[in-house]
């Protein structure tokens, strides 16, 4: 289970950071924050999922996407899931979720797995973004999970 609470505080720290480095160009890259919006309404589908309720009313990718309104979703998307791990036990990582894909198509996946692509999803599409900003001149962030462990999460559980 502590991996688990790791790769959360880590896609928590990860995508303030990535925010933080949206909201200092100027003017705002469009494409980035399309991108980025695409990552946290991901984040928010499978959160839905795992919590036994129906996805199928998220647009996963949209035409325009408004700073402030990924802010607020990233919050709620990291208060989301501290609050799901938390309540998380090691057998019930294998436990499996009945769901629908954004076509429809039924899936059985087990909570493992999810939290796992969920992980790993936005951690991809993260490194887009920091590609896109080094072509377009700006400084790309370090999102690496060891960054966020050398200074936050060792921080956090020493106390």
């Amino acid at each position: 289970m502590e991996t688990i609470r790791r790769l959360f505080g880590h896609m928590r720290w990860a995508d303030e950071t990535i925010l933080t480095a949206l909201d200092r160009q100027s003017p705002a890259d469009s494409e980035n924050a399309k991108l980025f919006r695409h990552v946290l309404i991901a984040e928010r589908v499978w959160l839905t999922r795992l919590e036994g309720n129906d996805s199928s009313g998220f647009v996963l990718w949209a035409d325009e996407a408004d700073l402030t309104e990924l802010k607020k979703l990233a919050r709620n998307n990291a208060d989301g899931y501290d609050a799901y791990v938390a309540r998380l036990t090691e057998q019930r990582l294998d436990e499996i979720v009945t769901y629908r894909n954004m076509s429809g198509v039924p899936f059985r996946t087990s909570v493992r797995d999810i939290l796992l692509q969920v992980a790993l999803h936005g951690q991809y599409h993260r490194g887009q973004i920091n590609r896109a900003l080094r072509q377009q001149s700006l400084e790309p962030v370090n999102v690496d999970y060891i960054t966020y462990e050398r200074t936050i999460g060792s921080a956090t559980r020493e106390g």
